[in-house]
C-alpha cells in the first residue's frame, strides 16, 4: 500500500512538453494531505474494529458462559428438587415404619398385659376357690371340734 510519505517523495521525470511542475507539486500536496488523512482514518478504523472484535469475542464468551451457568443452575435446581423430594419421601417412609413399629409394640404390650390380666384373673379365681375351700374346711373342722367337745356352735357348752 502506498503511504503518504511515498506520495511526498515521488519524483517525476521532466520532459519538454510536460506538465507544469508547480501544478503537479500542488496537486500532489493536496493528494498527499487527503491520502494521509484517509490513511490515518483507516488505521483508526482498523484499531477500533480490532477493539470491537475483541469486545464482541468477550461478549460472545460471556454469553456462552452465562448460558452454561444457566444450564448448570437449572440442572442443579432440578437435582436439588429431586433430592429433596427423595429425602422427604424417605423421611416419611421411615416415620411410617417407626410408627408401625411403635403401634406393633403397643399392640404386643396390650396383648401381654391382657394375658397377664387373664392369668391374674385365673389366679384370683383359683385363690378364691382355695380360700373358700380352706374356709369351708376350717368351718367344718371347727364344727367337728364343737361336736366333739360338746360345745354348741354358739359358743356355749352342751350340758
Amino acid at each position: 500500500m502506498i503511504t503518504p510519505l511515498d506520495i511526498q517523495n515521488k519524483e517525476f521525470s521532466k520532459s519538454l512538453n510536460g506538465y507544469r511542475v508547480d501544478d503537479v507539486q500542488s496537486f500532489l500536496g493536496e493528494l498527499m494531505r487527503d491520502y494521509e488523512r484517509c490513511y490515518k482514518e483507516n488505521i483508526e478504523i482498523k484499531e477500533k474494529m480490532d477493539l470491537l472484535k475483541s469486545k464482541l469475542k468477550h461478549y460472545d464468551t460471556l454469553e456462552s458462559t452465562l448460558q452454561n451457568t444457566l444450564v448448570v443452575a437449572q440442572k442443579s435446581a432440578e437435582d436439588l428438587t429431586v433430592n429433596a423430594r427423595e429425602k422427604s419421601e424417605n423421611i416419611v417412609k421411615e416415620a411410617e415404619l417407626e410408627a408401625t413399629k411403635i403401634v406393633e409394640q403397643a399392640h404386643k404390650r396390650v396383648e401381654s398385659k391382657n394375658l397377664e390380666l387373664e392369668k391374674l384373673k385365673e389366679e384370683m379365681i383359683v385363690f378364691k376357690l382355695r380360700f373358700r375351700t380352706l374356709l369351708n374346711s376350717e368351718l367344718e373342722a371347727l364344727e367337728q371340734f364343737y361336736k366333739e367337745s360338746n360345745i354348741d356352735s354358739g359358743g356355749l357348752m352342751n350340758e
